[in-house]
């Protein structure tokens, strides 16, 4: 069954930040999905729903964002991982706002949530998907990613979060090729436009 891993910090003081871009797209996908609640441990936040006729797993961690890791050994610990069965879904500072990005693989470019991830699986191949939260040009990087967008970026961003929901979708469906097709494209098309 699949695995849907929306990195972020919990609680109310983080909850709009870059860092939970995709913690908030868990969220609308379980929304869109109408998923039931699953498990609520110390280490995690789970819901079941059933997307393109499939059931999928949906998990927030809430060991936060530098524990990411922790929280998907606790859920693997009780529910095990498929093979190419998990999507991590990631804020990423050096793509401009709004833009997305799928691969398969690929190193942690620094991010401190990434590293935890594949701290805990051995290896830096599972799907993750990218979302642009943009560059800071004053404030340091951790103060950054813990800030909220300003209204303009916001509204640029939550276009992108619908977008990165539907990429889910279509990687949960048709597979990480065609995801990766389909969505890097509008990504690459957007930045050239800007």
């Amino acid at each position: 069954m699949p695995l849907v891993l929306g990195l972020g910090n919990p609680g109310r003081r983080y909850a709009r930040t870059r860092h939970n871009v995709g913690w908030r797209v868990v969220e609308s996908l379980a929304g869109r999905w109408r998923a039931a609640p699953g498990e609520a441990t110390e280490a995690y936040r789970s819901w079941r729903a059933e997307a393109r006729g499939r059931e999928v797993d949906l998990l927030v961690p809430l060991t936060f964002m530098n524990r990411s890791g922790a929280a998907l050994e606790a859920w693997r610990e009780r529910h095990g991982l498929e093979k190419d069965g998990l999507l991590v879904l990631v804020d990423d500072v050096y793509l401009p706002v709004g833009a997305l990005r799928l691969r398969g693989l690929g190193s942690s470019g620094g991010h401190q949530g990434l590293e935890s991830i594949e701290g805990t699986l051995g290896t830096r191949e599972y799907a993750r998907l990218r979302i642009g939260v943009g560059a800071s040009e004053s404030a340091r990087l951790e103060e950054h990613v813990l800030e909220e967008l300003p209204r303009d970026e916001e509204e640029t961003l939550a276009e992108a979060l619908a977008r990165a929901a539907d990429a889910v979708e279509c990687w949960i469906g048709e597979g990480l090729l065609v995801a990766m097709n389909r969505f890097n494209r509008k990504a690459r098309k957007e930045v050239e436009e800007t």
